[in-house]
């Protein structure tokens, strides 16, 4: 069994109450707009991170991770990426991707919109944590955790951290 930290759209803001998340989980993956590097060396203090570049993130973060992540987990196939759509109306990329590599979650970030749904036609779950930094329309910052335990998604929780701003 895994606890994961799901967060996306930080654009180089970190805070205590992130952390104290982070804290709690044995994965914490970011699905891009990291902004500052520094918010990867805050998380990488409390638990092993996996992350994507996002539209806002340098050449330095795009040198450091991809903009596609594939791999298993606790038994489950995941695909993060940064720009990714939602069910039935995923880009052309993102087609493809979900196409060859067939994964049971499927996570990305980008809207700033919080959005768990399940997608029939491919047979995943699509995640989006919503933002967990200051910039953007958002109101409130959030994130999401939950366990992976022997393929299955367990106690999923959404994490409202704070007003934005």
């Amino acid at each position: 069994m895994k606890k994961i930290l799901l967060l996306s759209d930080s654009h180089s803001y970190i805070d205590n109450n992130i952390v104290n998340h982070a804290k709690w989980s044995d994965e914490i993956w970011h699905a891009g707009d990291i902004g500052n590097i520094k918010v990867i060396d805050s998380l990488k203090k409390q638990s092993l991170v996996r992350a994507v570049y996002g539209n806002i993130d340098n050449h330095l973060t795009r040198k450091i991770y991809p903009e596609n992540i594939f791999f298993n987990c606790e038994g489950t196939s995941v695909l993060i990426t940064h720009i990714g759509g939602y069910p039935g109306k995923y880009s052309k990329r993102v087609q493809l991707l979900l196409s060859k590599h067939k994964p049971k979650i499927f996570i990305s970030g980008h809207s700033h919109i919080l959005k768990v749904q399940y997608d029939k036609k491919l047979d995943l779950l699509h995640l989006n944590p919503g933002a967990a930094g200051n910039h953007g329309f958002h109101k409130i910052r959030t994130m999401l955790r939950f366990t992976l335990d022997n393929g299955a998604i367990k106690d999923l929780e959404i994490i409202e951290l704070a007003t934005r701003g």
